[in-house]
């Protein structure tokens, strides 16, 4: 039985056969094809059941519930269930419907009122939070599936574009200067926070991706390098490359001292027993290379100096790790395995978690006053105004500082003596 034309087939076979015909046929027959893949948006889908969701029910419902003068679940709840204070969700919420027209509540061509931008982020926290599926949350928001990732995807991607260059901006001269002061008090002056790096497993790892993406563990894993101070705020994410690298090899690759090398970043002045210095410096673990601007631990610490200052160290770094288990605790999604298929989802939703958490730091305490003082800046710690170009001759220069060697063995010995001799009871300790 021969099969049936179509209407735009017929009329190109009753006309002439001219080979900018069979183009425009092929050009036409690529973008059914494309609309089709597209899923819902390509039109009606023939035997497809509606599902009558009652959206208008369903966001009341939620507004009594959590944005009501008089809520059914509480400030204590709401803050349980979204990770955040009512007051900063309805600050983000406001400003990714004012930023992406995608969120405004509108009508269809049926003048059905569609969903209020409430249930969209809603929708697209709960995936954050708890990790869910995205059909997780229709019988309580009233979404689809589909509608749920459209969601999820719009929602990251404003968030980063509104709140980026604020909540993951490098440090400012204020900001070096309340880290100085956060580094001096626990006995390591010029210390600006620690650094290491988490993997993500990804489940859905493309076939053709996972060899690259496996390392240490037997599953494709995507890695995030952070720099996170004392309350737990997070200053450098770098996020994205196969989980078949490792911490140096990352390190290599990341922007973290670039800023530092092109003269962009505050300068650190610092003097530790008796030896001045002129960059800041990070806590790291043993894999780290021996750079000017790398501390470690001692694996072998040989008396009871080096005995101390590999406990304190020890202690001290465990900053980092600390703010990848809040972080892993306020957005599920981060802690078990990545569903989606491609890594730019992936990496926007790691970028918007980052930036969530620090704006959730910021909320609960951490309020950045230029004109605070500092108790534990001391007077040998001060942040100076670095220069905003530097030649190709001071570029290099920069960069062989950063990886000196014998400024990292002077840098921890003086560390040492400082901590013996200065802060002898800041960490416990039997000899």
């Amino acid at each position: 039985m021969p099969r049936k034309r179509s209407l735009l087939q017929k009329q190109f076979d009753d006309s002439s056969s001219d080979d900018d015909c069979s183009i425009i046929l092929s050009a036409a027959q690529i973008l059914q094809i494309a609309s089709k893949e597209k899923g819902p948006h390509g039109g009606s889908v023939k035997g497809h059941k509606v599902i009558y969701r009652d959206r208008e029910a369903g966001h009341e419902r939620m507004y009594q519930d959590y944005l009501a003068e008089n809520p059914t679940y509480g400030p204590d709840l709401f803050r349980r269930r979204y990770r955040m204070s009512r007051n900063l969700f309805l600050r983000i919420m406001s400003d990714v419907e004012d930023h992406d027209d995608y969120f405004v509540q509108k009508r269809n061509a049926a003048n059905v009122l569609g969903l209020s931008c409430f249930q969209k982020v809603t929708a697209a926290m709960r995936m954050l939070t708890y990790g869910t599926a995205a059909d997780a949350a229709d019988e309580y928001v009233r979404i689809g599936e589909s509608t749920t990732l459209e969601s999820l995807r719009h929602f990251i991607r404003a968030v980063v574009e509104l709140y980026e260059d604020e909540y993951l901006r490098q440090p400012n001269e204020a900001d070096t200067a309340r880290l100085l002061a956060m580094g001096e008090k626990k006995g390591f002056p010029g210390m600006l926070g620690s650094i290491d790096c988490m993997h993500w497993v990804w489940k859905n790892c493309p076939y053709d991706k996972q060899g690259q993406y496996k390392g240490h563990v037997d599953k494709a894993t995507i890695i995030l390098e952070a720099v996170a101070s004392d309350d737990l705020w997070i200053w450098h994410a770098f996020f994205g490359l196969p989980g078949s690298h490792n911490d140096i090899n990352v390190l290599h690759r990341s922007p973290l001292f670039d800023n530092l090398a092109e003269g962009r970043a505050p300068a650190v002045k610092f003097s530790v027993n008796g030896h001045d210095y002129n960059m800041g410096y990070y806590l790291s673990d043993g894999i780290y290379p021996s750079w000017a601007t790398l501390i470690q631990s001692i694996s072998r610490p040989m008396g009871n100096k080096q005995q101390y200052f590999a406990k304190a160290q020890e202690a001290a770094r465990k900053m980092v790790e600390r703010a990848f288990g809040v972080l892993q605790s306020r957005f599920a999604i981060v802690r078990g395995g990545a569903r989606f298929w491609d890594i730019e989802t992936l990496t926007l939703i790691m970028r918007a978690c980052v930036i969530m958490h620090n704006m959730i730091v910021e909320d609960e305490g951490f309020m950045m006053d230029h004109n605070e003082s500092f108790d534990y800046g001391g007077e040998t710690v001060e942040p100076a105004r670095g220069r905003l170009a530097r030649t190709l001759d001071e570029y290099i220069e920069a960069h062989q500082q950063i990886r000196n060697k014998d400024t990292h063995v002077q840098l921890k010995e003086d560390l040492i003596e400082h901590l013996w001799n200065h802060h002898p009871d800041l960490y416990s300790y039997k000899i």
